[in-house]
Order: structure tokens, then sequence, then C-alpha cells
């Protein structure tokens, strides 16, 4: 246990409704804006109001003499979440993704603010289950699921972190060129890239590579394991097809990058955190150490 009062780390991404205020500069333009396009800012707004009522009864529920802070999901790569930090994510399954390449080891209670509008599979906690849950998280009294992320690692110690998958391709996603190894398989490939999926992301962008391709890898959140898929491999003289998806548990994957510029390499679709990708930097994905902590009851 901590010698500290604990600290429950609040992570929100912003409403549609305070975007919308950013980008038009007030209520009024935003108003206009959205009535242009047949929307209603009062159905945005009554969304608005509904997420500060849910955060404000959860931050309520939290222990008076524990500490407590808020940060955006725009902030997290500034924040320095402590060893011992419990970390309650209010909002969208995807919030969680998003805050989870930024943890080791801590736990994370996601709420759902909307279960009418969010499906709730990291994020299944009522509001009301906080006051018990945060303490006894505290103690080790709760259920958990240790959730398998997937780990890129560039050969000069860069590396980038999903919970879902990492892309690997042309940042235009145009073709990519690339040399792919599994075990002793080697091929040089072209491609709209490739994506390396853990059990969680195997329900997402992975699912609908399998559902386009038919080929269907059995892969469990949990499972220390994690499955590529390469997206529409192009065959031809110089490149192969044979590589085009298999479940690596024992070993990783390593790309060796062919594009002259463009190459991209990012995590559970945030672009805008990409690592360069061009030719002669060599990749290994496997499963990752590190494992999502979810709180699930």
């Amino acid at each position: 246990m901590a010698t500290n009062a604990p600290r429950a780390v609040f992570v929100t991404r912003e409403t549609d409704y305070e975007l919308l205020l950013a980008r038009h500069a007030t209520r009024e333009q935003a108003r206009f804006f959205l009535e242009t396009r047949g929307q209603q800012l009062a159905e945005v707004e009554a969304r608005h109001e509904r997420f500060v009522d849910v955060l404000h009864h959860a931050r309520t529920t939290v222990p008076s003499e524990w500490r407590q802070t808020l940060v955006r999901r725009a902030d997290f790569d500034r924040f320095l979440f402590g060893p011992e930090d419990l970390v309650v994510a209010v909002g969208q399954d995807g919030l969680v993704a998003n805050v989870a390449k930024y943890l080791d080891g801590q736990l994370v209670l996601g709420v759902n603010p909307a279960p009418d509008l969010y499906d709730g599979v990291l994020v299944r906690i009522a509001p009301e289950r906080l006051a018990r849950l945060l303490p006894a998280s505290v103690h080790d009294d709760v259920a958990l699921e240790r959730r398998t992320m997937v780990e890129a690692l560039l050969e000069n110690g860069e590396h980038i972190l999903a919970l879902n998958e990492v892309f690997v391709g042309h940042r235009s996603h145009q073709s990519a060129r690339y040399r792919i190894a599994v075990g002793s398989a080697e091929e040089n490939h072209s491609s709209s890239g490739l994506i390396v999926a853990s059990g969680t992301g195997a329900t997402g962008w992975a699912r609908s590579i399998m559902e386009a391709t038919g080929i269907h890898l059995s892969l469990e959140p949990q499972e220390k394991a994690v499955a590529y898929f390469v997206r529409e491999p192009f065959p031809s003289v110089a490149t192969g097809t044979t590589l085009r998806a298999g479940k690596l548990s024992g070993g990783g994957l390593t790309i060796t990058s062919r594009m002259n510029e463009g190459g991209t390499i990012f995590a559970d679709g945030m672009e805008q955190d990409r690592i360069a990708f061009d030719w002669g930097r060599r990749l290994t994905v496997a499963p990752s150490a590190r494992t999502l902590n979810l709180v699930t009851g």
C-alpha cells in the first residue's frame, strides 16, 4: 500500500460541445454551424450536461482523505502517472485505449457516462459503483482483466505501445513497401500496410479485416499473443503474399522498411503520434510485457 494518501486520476476527453466551442468561439456560431447541417445544438448540449453531471458524481465518490486530479486526453503525454495512482477513465471505450500506453501497472476503472451511446467493453462501471470499487482497488480486492498490449520496438530503442493495434505502412495509405519476417520465413511486400492487433483490438479493425479476407484467427484479450494482418498484399515478380496473417505468441514479427519517405508507425488510430519508418529502419512487433489492468468489479 502507498505511504501517502491514494490519488484518483480522472481522465477525460473533450465533449462534442466543448470541441464546437473551441472551433467556433461562441455558442451562437456553433448553433448556426450545426443547423446548416440539420443538427440541433440542444442535443449536443444535453449530452455535454449529462457528461458533466456523471463526472461530478464520480469525483464526489472519492474518499475525502484521498488526493484527486483531472487530466484531459491532450495532456496524457505530459502528465506523470504515479506508480500507485488509480486511473478513472470517464468516457467512451477509446479513452481507455488512449491512456493505456502511458501506464505501467496502474489499475484502470472505466466509467460509462452514456450507456445508450457507448458499448462499454472497457468502460463497464456505473458511477454509483465507484464508492465501493475505489477503496477496494487500493486493497487489491477487485476483479481484474490483464489485457495484453502490443509493443513495436525500433532498432534505435524508439518504441510505441498499443492496446488495440499498431499500424505499419505509408502515411498517405498508398502502397507501402517493406520486408517482413516471421520466424525463418521472409518475403518482400507491397501492400496497403499491415496491423498487429491484440485480443482487445481483435474486435475492431482486425475484425473488419478478418471479415473482408475470410481469414479468422482466435485471440482472447488476456492471451499473451498478438496477430498480424497484411492489408491487400500485391503479388509481383518482386513481392509475395504468403505471409499475410498469423498469430504471434513465442516470438515477434520483424519488418524492414523499403520506403524512401512516408513510412509511418502509429498506435490505436492516433496518427499524430506517429514514428517515421523510412528506408532501412527495422521494427519488431510482439506482445508487450505491459498489460492494461482493467478493474471489472
